[in-house]
């Protein structure tokens, strides 16, 4: 099986961060911390060291040799935002002055860098099944996945994510359907970790039956905590990130794992075709003052995405050493 890269402790290491946010282009305003007017620095020099083995730093240009002609897609929510931004400045950082273009329509952004013949793509999909427009209102489909047919096909690397949009809403709000139909039933509304639990095996369904392994490597983003005080699953800790400025010491936690996490573990092992899992939950938990916190450049407490530089770089960094060992890369 190789290395287990998800488990260990973050060290202080002045080599990082792996770029300066200053110098990248691509970064999100509500995730550019520095420029927000973020004081502190030392959050910006830990490095991820795995306890059972090492894990390689980020080398961008080997990484464009080994994904030359390759297409790279990113599925998911804003959290899946912030690893594809993080994945460009590292990039970009190897080859700066290398021409690239970045084009958004719609859903669906593409950063490609014609020298390589290489897409680093992302398509905003927060659910992963469909969202769709009926006569009654926005219905969330937990049994379909159309969407999927038309892009999501044709890619050598798949990353695909989903979770906070299941918990995270509430009706009236910021809940972007007003029913949810399950097995040709219409909902107004169900418990949400079962509908979270339905809508991913239905993603595992369409990948047992549309992905050539031998063409198509997947992975699946691992759930990405939150650090609020009351917030859903960690309400037994006292915490937030506001004013973090160091990690956790030690390789674990003090306090319950996010329900998801399970979940998603019993939905990858029934799935017939690989998926990888990129276990980042407990190495982020122990990122308290990875959030932009304060500073992400409007008024509130932003402890849910992350921090660029930060912590999605190091997600980075073992995506790239699980792609440099995979096979044929």
């Amino acid at each position: 099986m190789g290395c287990d890269y998800f488990k260990g402790s973050w060290i202080q290491d002045d080599s990082y961060p792996l770029y300066n946010s200053a110098n990248c282009p691509f970064i999100n305003k509500a995730l550019d911390c520095q420029k927000n007017g973020r004081p502190d620095k030392l959050y910006l020099k830990y490095k991820w060291e795995p306890t059972a083995c090492s894990l390689p730093r980020f080398n961008g240009l080997d990484f464009l040799r080994k994904m030359k002609g390759k297409k790279i897609l990113f599925i998911g929510d804003s959290i899946s935002m912030n690893m594809w931004e993080s994945l460009l400045c590292m990039v970009h950082a190897a080859m700066p002055q290398a021409k690239y273009s970045l084009q958004s329509v719609g859903n669906h952004s593409t950063y490609s860098l014609p020298e390589f013949g290489l897409s680093l793509e992302y398509s905003h999909n927060v659910y992963l099944v469909d969202l769709v427009k009926e006569n009654i209102g926005a219905v969330l489909k937990l049994d379909s996945i159309v969407n999927g047919d038309y892009s999501w096909k044709g890619y050598d690397v798949l990353i695909f994510n989903t979770w906070h949009w299941w918990v995270h809403t509430t009706k009236g709000k910021d809940q972007p359907w007003d029913f949810i139909e399950y097995k040709g039933k219409i909902y107004k509304d169900m418990d949400r970790l079962v509908a979270f639990k339905e809508g991913l095996t239905t993603w595992s369904k369409w990948v047992d039956s549309n992905i050539n392994p031998s063409t198509t490597q997947v992975f699946f983003q691992g759930i990405s905590p939150v650090h609020y005080d009351g917030r859903e699953w960690n309400r037994s800790v006292s915490t937030t990130c506001l004013g973090e400025k160091t990690p956790v010491t030690g390789t674990t936690y003090p306090g319950p794992m996010p329900p998801a996490v399970s979940i998603v573990k019993q939905v990858l092992q029934s799935t017939s075709k690989p998926v990888t899992l990129l276990d980042i939950t407990m190495l982020s938990l122990l990122r308290k003052d990875g959030h932009p916190s304060a500073y992400y450049g409007q008024k509130g407490n932003d402890c849910s995405h992350w921090c660029l530089a930060g912590p999605p770089d190091t997600w980075n960094e073992i995506l790239y050493a699980l792609l440099s060992n995979s096979k044929g890369v």
